[in-house]
């Protein structure tokens, strides 16, 4: 059974965007989207204009000063390499523990799978919660403008 991260958040937090699960490349980096290809800090640099640095204390910054919380909706599981489709056993992160000590007012799931595992286990906040399509290096039909208007909704 393997771990994630810790969630990344504090009390001003307004958006809580859900991955699914790290990936082998995230695992090994010790951070968040850690695959190079993968196209979460682009997405983000893109949107607000910033240049943030790739280190973890540099991401975190952003994340924070731009009231985003990061986590993924599978905290443990057994999963073969980076598959969504191949994880099982798997328990949910305790999501709460952010929306009761943040400001949260939309979730954004990155991905079907992320969607779905955490509609499955937290159908009491599927009101605030929208899926947008994967930022995954495997997802070839990735939106930005999906992304943006997501965005839009909160930070414009």
């Amino acid at each position: 059974m393997l771990t994630g991260f810790e969630p990344v958040f504090d009390e001003r937090s307004e958006v809580l965007i859900l991955g699914s699960f790290p990936s082998v490349k995230s695992r090994k980096e010790g951070f968040y989207y850690g695959n190079k290809r993968n196209k979460f800090w682009e997405l983000l640099r893109e949107y607000f204009h910033d240049d943030f640095g790739d280190g973890k204390e540099e991401k975190t910054e952003f994340l924070l000063k731009n009231k985003i919380a990061l986590w993924d909706c599978v905290f443990a599981c057994e999963i073969k390499g980076s598959s969504d489709s191949s994880i099982k056993n798997y328990v949910l992160a305790d999501v709460d523990k952010i929306i009761r000590r943040s400001e949260i007012k939309r979730i954004f799931c990155n991905g079907k799978k992320s969607y779905e595992l955490f509609i499955k286990g937290n159908e009491e906040l599927s009101f605030m919660t929208v899926y947008l399509p994967s930022t995954s290096p495997a997802n070839f039909s990735f939106d930005k403008y999906k992304w943006f208007a997501a965005f839009d909704e909160i930070f414009k």
